[in-house]
């Protein structure tokens, strides 16, 4: 498996070097390479009580960059998924802890409570006060006696980082973190395993499957389930996590375990403000990367009720950029499209032949989709079949509003839906197309002549022509040979994508941005999507 990397061995020091480096002077690391991985703030007032927590690595931004104002004071950071040895939360304590003490955030994982336990113990024969807190917040194994430690952990990191800062003493930062450990609940769903740096990757999440419960160490999750979508994984996830959450009001933290896109990122946010559980989730933390496990292609939840006072800590300003604010979920606003936009649409009509044509060309893009999009993904971006297959799909739901009867008008009304649902560039040059086959329809010239119009309007506008890889090289000929029959307007237009083959260079669209490698011996799917219409046509 290939990574940004340069060796294992060196992955988390550069890391953390690369961290410092850009953190404008807020952070420094302690002179302790390789086995003392520590990140320190260089603002720190010792007369505050200071926060450490920390762990393996693998988690990024956890734990070093949530060290900062307002939240940790120091990081303790192991190996990939590993815990830090004793010496080095040690050193991490005794950096940062003055007069006023020291909490300790730890999550409940065997290593950490051992050696953040055993460093503590021995920080106090220092003569430090060190107080600790174990954050057991995994809901996926609920009779488990040692729930483990996960993102809800960055609740205790954010609100008894902000009554430290505001100069609580430590038995009052203790004693919230206590309270928000006891609140906190989460779970995770992954759709694939992460990849540990330097070792094979694990394929246990079989298709159609998804890992429910999953920790954040590439363990297996507790169960392997269906996977029906965005909707279905958040109804099952807060199912899991509604018998745990206390009463009233929630905030809610969306963390993306590492490999989920910030898209998907925003349907899941969706999902989780329309769910049934949306009447007691008043706020959100994210959706954003806070406590992953590598490249996993997952998400968690976290739910924590809160009083006042902890919402107000958990808004109160922070100088990490890792940590996204708290958000506070609100309705859906949605105001009218500018005036001009939607034009005055024809009056619908019906042509039983028109309307079976359209019909035909639509169902055949539909088919074609799968295809397409196989073909275009060796060339492009994959989407060409789907691009098409949209808008077939868009034309087959208006058909009983188009003025089939008036070809002027239907040219015009195809053209003014396709600028409305096809996205990219093909929607916009199918619009133009057919916008000026209907200006040339109303100039007196036949059908044919109209799409010739509308071709040679697309060419000046889009700047592409015969021989530049383009749907081009299969309409044109088709056009051209048109008057002569379907057939033969088929057969023109299968030799013109099949020639597109033979072209190794494109000099109009995303296929130009590619070399001649990826291009030889495919067909451009724009004209392979003309050539099967115009086939599906000729067959009658």
């Amino acid at each position: 498996m290939k990574q940004f990397m340069n060796s294992k061995e060196t992955l988390v020091t550069e890391a953390i070097d690369g961290l410092v480096r850009l953190s404008g002077g807020r952070l420094a690391r302690l002179d302790g390479y390789p086995h003392i991985k520590v990140v320190v703030r260089t603002d720190w007032d010792r007369s505050k009580v200071a926060l450490v927590s920390g762990g393996g690595s693998g988690h990024e931004p956890s734990h070093a960059g949530f060290v900062g104002r307002g939240m940790l004071t120091a990081a303790v950071c192991g190996d990939v998924f590993a815990s830090p040895s004793v010496d080095a939360v040690l050193a991490g304590i005794l950096a940062v802890t003055g007069e006023a003490g020291c909490l300790l955030i730890v999550k409940n994982y065997t290593g950490d409570r051992l050696n953040f336990g055993l460093a503590a113990e021995r920080a106090r024969a220092f003569g430090k006060r060190v107080s600790m807190v174990v954050v057991d917040d995994d809901v996926a194994l609920p009779d488990l006696p040692q729930p483990r430690g996960v993102a809800g952990t960055l609740f205790v990191h954010k609100i008894a980082g902000a009554l430290a800062e505001a100069g609580a003493d430590l038995e009052a930062v203790t004693e919230a973190a206590r309270k928000v450990v006891a609140g906190a609940v989460s779970i995770g769903m992954s759709l694939d395993t992460c990849t540990v740096p330097g070792s094979p990757k694990e394929e246990r999440i079989g298709p159609g499957k998804a890992e429910l419960g999953l920790g954040i160490h590439g363990e297996a999750g507790v169960e392997q389930v269906d996977f029906g979508g965005a909707r279905a994984a958040i109804r099952m996830m807060l199912d899991r996590l509604a018998p745990h959450a206390g009463e009233g009001d929630c905030v809610a933290l969306l963390n993306n375990l590492g490999g989920t896109t910030p898209l998907e990122m925003s349907v899941l946010a969706e999902e989780l403000a329309r769910s049934d559980m949306a009447h007691r989730i008043g706020w959100v933390v994210g959706p954003a990367a806070m406590m992953t496990s590598l490249d996993m292609h997952g998400f968690s939840i976290s739910l924590l009720p809160v009083d006042a006072a902890q919402l107000d800590a958990l808004a109160a300003p922070v100088a990490p950029h890792a940590w996204p604010g708290l958000s506070k979920v609100g309705g859906l606003t949605v105001r009218p499209l500018p005036d001009g936009l939607s034009p005055v649409a024809a009056m619908p009509s019906d042509h039983p032949v028109r309307r079976a044509l359209i019909e035909r060309c639509c169902a055949a893009l539909v088919a074609a989709e799968a295809e397409l999009n196989l073909l275009d993904a060796k060339s492009g971006d994959g989407n060409t079949g789907s691009t098409l297959a949209g808008a077939a799909r868009a034309l087959q739901a208006a058909v009983d509003r188009l003025p089939l009867a008036d070809t002027t008008q239907l040219f015009r009304a195809v053209g003014n839906e396709l600028s409305q649902t096809m996205g990219g560039s093909s929607g916009v040059l199918l619009a133009i197309f057919f916008a000026a086959a209907g200006d040339a329809s109303a100039s007196g010239r036949d059908w044919v002549g109209a799409l010739s119009a509308g071709l040679e309007r697309v060419m000046q506008v889009g700047g592409a022509g015969p021989g530049d890889r383009t749907m081009i090289d299969a309409l044109a000929p088709a056009l051209e040979a048109l008057p002569g029959g379907l057939a033969a307007a088929a057969a023109a237009a299968r030799r013109g994508a099949d020639g597109t083959a033979a072209m190794a260079r494109a000099r109009a669209g995303r296929a130009s941005y590619l070399g001649r490698d990826k291009l030889a011996g495919h067909n451009d799917p724009g004209a392979e999507a003309v050539a099967r219409l115009f086939e599906q046509l000729a067959r009658g």
